[in-house]
């Protein structure tokens, strides 16, 4: 059954409450604060198998992410769970590097449709997991699609910054997580249907 993930669904990273002084809500949407302390926000509850729909809005070379199977037992989510990444691939360094720009698994694997933003503009975001298959849907379109099983990705796992935190996206199931990397990115319209 999908259902809104409001505000009493999410809490901050290592913390059972929701990170007010890193996090507010304005016009129905999280906003990281820019120059607060970089806490993410971490789904209450654990998910396996899902559609999770959003939406964001990135200010000008804003860089976020939305990570999922992540394990809070690990130091940082990025150390557990694979990321979409959301980016200002304009506006951000990271847009010049097709593993690194808007709608990548982030550092793993490229998007294969580009999908530019708009600073300020809410764009439509969708991760959908099941297995090991996952996929990342942009302004309602699939820009990848990847096995967290094929070998091909596990050797780039293992040759990446990931291959020192053991069991990186090997877990079947984990939390949601919305980065705050010190942008003012906006998320709105957040939504889980589990698929088990």
């Amino acid at each position: 059954m999908r259902a809104e993930l409001g505000v009493d669904q999410w809490r901050g990273w290592h913390d059972a409450a929701f990170p007010a002084s890193s996090w507010r809500c304005v016009d129905g949407a999280f906003e990281a604060i820019a120059d607060a302390p970089r806490v993410d926000l971490v789904s209450r509850a654990p998910y396996r198998n899902f559609r999770f729909e959003f939406e964001f809005a990135l200010p000008a070379a804003g860089n976020s992410g939305v990570l999922y199977r992540v394990d809070e037992t690990a130091a940082l989510a990025w150390h557990s769970g694979p990321e979409m990444q959301l980016l200002d691939d304009a506006g951000h360094p990271d847009g010049r590097e097709p593993t690194t720009c808007n709608g990548a698994l982030y550092s793993l694997a490229a998007p294969e449709v580009a999908t530019p933003v708009k600073p300020g503009v809410f764009v439509h975001g969708e991760v959908r997991v099941q297995g090991t298959l996952i996929e990342h849907w942009l302004a309602g379109r699939l820009v990848l699609r990847a096995d967290l099983a094929d070998p091909a990705l596990l050797a780039r796992i293992g040759r990446s910054k990931f291959a020192a935190f053991d069991g990186f996206a090997r877990r079947q199931d984990g939390h949601l997580v919305l980065q705050h990397h010190g942008d003012a990115v906006r998320f709105r319209r957040l939504c889980i249907e589990p698929t088990d």
